[in-house]
This record gives structure tokens, C-alpha cells and sequence, in this order.
């Protein structure tokens, strides 16, 4: 910006000058030549003052909720750690929600700009007719996340559960409905052939079970492998590997939001798709070691053991994009746990405009 005030200053002078000396006295010469100075230093002090201003705007701060903090989402942590929202000119403020419902009250209520948690959430308010409705726009999870921990070092099989109470989460939820559905394609009916507790709050389970409460609780990362290593548990499987590839957590706001507001939207769905990336391709070491300050309590080789456990499971998507045939196998979950009576109409509820137009 600086070099083409400057040039103007030349030009401007170098004009001024020539005409001067063709058609006025030295005196006249030199006025002129003066005002062509000070004209091309306003020029100049102008465009200092753009530079200036587009050198320190602001980054806009985004309110996002999450549905729980757990590795499983190293993804947007990587991007948040490494810069990837800042270079996109953003700044993330971080709140747990503590639960998908409570997440989708804050982004409805306008206490969160974007919301991350299943999809299930948005399915019920959008199906509810809401008249701003919350809209996905990113996908950042494909599989369930959680793993069935026991009391006891087994060889485990789904036929063991018969007879138990298993800690599943709350009613309505992905994480419950993704348990369910896994134990009756596995043989083994809820609450006919085992008990699954599902009034035990989300953030309370792994503590009802280490008090010696159920034979199994299904736990997310990193909080499985720290039962497991502080001797009350045993990381027996992974609810994902059997349930198939479903939406299991997106990132969404309200319509409203998103159409006033596309650029920040845009951006976002960027730095997540390089984030998403990133861990595609990056050390296990080097995620680890990208996502621990979002983890201070937790050593490092957990949260490698705990990375190595979701890559092997293909846990993250590859991009920010939903496809809708993942999207009806959930709603296939939601109808078998009785939790939906339709299906809901895709582009209502998902808009891949900025996931497939994401770029870095």
C-alpha cells in the first residue's frame, strides 16, 4: 500500500513539475510543485491509515458449545491449538455444555453462536417446525466415540451383558441410541435382557459406576482409559466399530445465523477442514501433543493411547461434509429406540454449501 502512495507521490510531483516550467513563472513553478507534495502526501498518510486498519482488525469472537470435552473431538482442537480459526480471523470461545439438549438451548436461546453435538438435536427441533431452525452445516465425528468398560478383565462379547446393568447415558441421545442398537443387532434386547440405566446424568456416569454402581457404563475419552488406569475398570470395546458409520457429532446454528453471518460460517467450516486434514495425516505423537493444553490433567501417553484408539476405529471424518445416506442410518438408530416417527427432510436440516466450498 505504501509503494503505490509512493509512486503516486512521483507521478503527481513529476506531472505538476513539467507543467510548471512550460507555462509559469519559477515562482509559480515552485507553489506548484508544492501543492503536488502535499497533495500526494495526503495520499499517502490515506493509504498508510488502510494498511493500517486492515492490518488490525479485530478476529470475530464465536461462542461455540460443545456437547462434552473429550478427545474424541482432537479434530477442532488441533485447529484451535495450531491457529487455524485465528488465520481464518476468528477466536473461538470454548463452553461445555454438559448434553446435546443443553447445547441446542444455547444456540437457540442466542447463548451460543454454534452448537457441536449429535445431530439427533437438530433433527427433533427442525422436525418440531421450529420457524428458526438450527441448520448443520460441518460433520466432524462418524462413528460413536464411546467404549463399554467393565468390572472385570473379560474377553468380551455382547452375550455378556445378558443379566447386567449397563450405565448408558440419557434418554434421547445418540450415545444411548447408538448402545442400543448395537446390543439388539448383537442379540441382546435393552431392558428385556439387560437393564440400561439411562437416568444417570451424562457427566456423572463414570462416577456412579466407579461408586460401584452397574456392571458397565458406556465412557468416552479420555475419561474411559482413566478408569481403566486407575484400576476401576477395563476398556473392553468400542461402540463404534460395531454400529457403523453414522453423523455422530456436527457443528450447527441457527438459520438466521448463518444467513446473516456466511462469511464467519465459511470460515469456520475452513479451519475445520484443515483440522480434519491434519490428523488425517499427522502423528499420533504430534496430535497428542497439538490437543494437550486442552487437556492439562491428562499425561500425554493417555492421550496418545486414546488418539491411536479413534484412528483405529476411523472415528473422524476426512472432510466437514454429511452425506445423506449417514444420516438416514441414524435416523434408522432414532426409530428403533423409538425415538422418531419420521424422517426428516436433508436439506432442511443439512447445508454442505461451505463444507464443500471449504479451501485453506
Amino acid at each position: 500500500m505504501k509503494r503505490i502512495a509512493t509512486t503516486l507521490l512521483a507521478l503527481v510531483m513529476t506531472m505538476s513539475l513539467l507543467s510548471a516550467c512550460a507555462d509559469a513563472t519559477v515562482s509559480e513553478t515552485i507553489d506548484t510543485a508544492q501543492t503536488a507534495v502535499d497533495t500526494a502526501q495526503t495520499l499517502v498518510d490515506t493509504a498508510e491509515t488502510i494498511a493500517d486498519d486492515l492490518t488490525t482488525t479485530e478476529p470475530v469472537t464465536i461462542q461455540l458449545n460443545e456437547v462434552t470435552h473429550s478427545v474424541f473431538y482432537a479434530p477442532l482442537y488441533a485447529a484451535m491449538e495450531l491457529g487455524y480459526f485465528e488465520e481464518e480471523g476468528l477466536t473461538i470461545e470454548l463452553t461445555n455444555g454438559g448434553g446435546a439438549d443443553n447445547v441446542m438451548t444455547a444456540v437457540i436461546t442466542g447463548g451460543a453462536d454454534i452448537g457441536l453435538a449429535g445431530p439427533e438435536s437438530c433433527i427433533y427441533v427442525v422436525n418440531e417446525g421450529l420457524d428458526d431452525a438450527p441448520q448443520i452445516f460441518a460433520q466432524l465425528t462418524k462413528r460413536d466415540g464411546a467404549f463399554i468398560v467393565g468390572r472385570e478383565d473379560e474377553e468380551f462379547s455382547w452375550e455378556n451383558l445378558i443379566g447386567s446393568t449397563i450405565i448408558g447415558g440419557r434418554a434421547g441421545g445418540v450415545p444411548l441410541m447408538t448402545l442400543q442398537y448395537v446390543m439388539t443387532q448383537n442379540g441382546v434386547i435393552p431392558n428385556v435382557d439387560a437393564v440400561v440405566d439411562s437416568s444417570v446424568e451424562f457427566a456423572m456416569m463414570a462416577g456412579a459406576f466407579t461408586g460401584g454402581y452397574g456392571d458397565y457404563v458406556a465412557l468416552f475419552e479420555p475419561t474411559a482409559t482413566t478408569v481403566e488406569l486407575e484400576g476401576q475398570g477395563y476398556v473392553l470395546t468400542s461402540i463404534g466399530q460395531e454400529s457403523g458409520e453414522i453423523p455422530y457429532t456436527a457443528f450447527f446454528a441457527l438459520t438466521s445465523y448463518m444467513d446473516e453471518n456466511p462469511d464467519i460460517i465459511q470460515a469456520f467450516t475452513n479451519a475445520m477442514a484443515r483440522g480434519q486434514a491434519w490428523v488425517q495425516t499427522a502423528d499420533v505423537a504430534d496430535i497428542a501433543a497439538a490437543v494437550s493444553k486442552q487437556f492439562p490433567d491428562t499425561d500425554l501417553d493417555v492421550l496418545e493411547t486414546v488418539i491411536q484408539r479413534h484412528l483405529d476405529i476411523d472415528a473422524w471424518n476426512q472432510t466437514p461434509v454429511m452425506e445423506e445416506s449417514a444420516l438416514r442410518r441414524l435416523e434408522d438408530v432414532m426409530i428403533l429406540a423409538g425415538e422418531l416417527d419420521q424422517s426428516c427432510n436433508f436439506d432442511a436440516l443439512v447445508n454442505n454449501s461451505f463444507a464443500n466450498n471449504a479451501t485453506w
